[in-house]
């Protein structure tokens, strides 16, 4: 529920300096009449603070019910109720104070129609003024509430797409692993520390949002280890870096699907040695990683699709940074390149 609009220090100080202008107003033209003093404070005073007693009670109850479609009719009845009301409680309060029989009397008999109107055209205000402050104090509520699920549903997404990277691995880790226990049973076992490793690694990352490239790498020579014991010699890889891009930021455990995809198309339908590049360097304000990997074209389709390792890195970087533009993929003399921008923003 919205706060009222005098909870504000500066709006309470505007209606209170508002209301003593008006009576300073109708004591000026009460004297242009030639009302004395005594009888021009008074109505000045009572007038005005009747008036601004049923504004407040407009705006508090603007507070509770905000009208909608019906809002410009219940405006305009409401104001004109409120206008009556007023004019009784000004009536029945100048009887209380001057008595029957005072001359000043038959004057607001006189004057009512104009009273009348200058309090519609100030309540009417009031309950604009009022309306269109609780209507955008909602609205902004509505749009932070919708903000914050857009949020929510967003890391919802990005946690899911980093929890469904992991299964392919596994399992494929875990079929090797069993290959291996009869005919290499300690190659068996040291590829189940390794295994141990990369998933303890991988459960410490989980609560973090972004790791330095430092870290990454880290973590992306543990997931080659492994893939080494399943390929052998065939699988060779390159990291090529400097320390200018050490402590660059990007999404964790971003990199390791983007390796996976590039051993797929380059090892997966060869028998020979494959090497894999991965290259990182600094350009502007941007962290630019390539990895490259070599595919033959008769067997391997790798631009008819990213599959979903690297669909699934796209989507994250467009969560993340609302660009389409921050993965690229090219074919180049049978070398398939996949470059990835990281803006350098947090």
């Amino acid at each position: 529920m919205p706060n009222s609009i005098l909870s504000d220090k500066r709006l309470r100080f505007f209606f209170s300096a508002w209301w003593l202008v008006c009576m300073v107003i109708q004591y000026i033209i009460l004297k242009e009449i030639h009302i004395d003093d005594k009888h021009a404070v008074t109505d000045s005073i009572v007038s005005n603070l009747l008036l601004a007693g049923i504004c407040f009670f407009i705006s508090n109850n603007m507070k509770y019910y905000l009208p909608r479609q019906e809002k410009y009719w219940y405006i305009l009845v409401t104001s004109l109720t409120l206008s009556g009301v007023w004019m009784l409680l000004q009536h029945a309060s100048m009887w209380l104070i001057f008595h029957e029989g005072d001359p000043y009397q038959d004057f607001i008999s006189s004057s009512w129609s104009i009273r009348f109107g200058a309090g519609f055209l100030l309540i009417s205000s009031m309950s604009m003024f009022s309306l269109l402050w609780y209507s955008q104090r909602e609205q902004k509520e509505m749009d932070a509430r919708k903000s914050e699920a857009e949020h929510l549903t967003k890391e919802a997404e990005l946690f899911k797409l980093r929890q469904q990277l992991q299964p392919h691995f596994l399992f494929n880790s875990l079929n090797s692993i069993s290959a291996l226990t009869g005919s290499q049973p300690e190659k068996a076992r040291h590829m189940i520390q390794q295994l141990s490793d990369f998933l303890r690694g991988t459960l410490k990352k989980d609560d973090q949002q972004w790791n330095t490239f430092e870290e990454e790498v880290q973590y992306l020579q543990l997931y080659l280890d492994i893939e080494k014991v399943r390929f052998g010699h065939r699988l060779q890889t390159e990291i090529i870096f400097n320390d200018a891009v050490l402590l660059l930021k990007l999404p964790a455990l971003l990199l390791q699907p983007v390796v996976e995809n590039a051993i797929k198309f380059g090892l997966y339908d060869t028998f020979g040695e494959v090497l894999i590049t991965l290259k990182a360097t600094r350009e502007n304000n941007y962290l630019r990683i390539i990895v490259q990997n070599p595919f033959d074209p008769e067997t391997s389709q790798p631009l008819k699709g990213t599959g979903f390792g690297l669909s699934s890195v796209q989507r994250r970087l467009f969560l993340l940074f609302a660009r389409h533009d921050l993965l690229q993929t090219q074919k180049d003399n049978e070398q398939f390149r996949t470059t990835i921008l990281i803006p350098q923003i947090i």
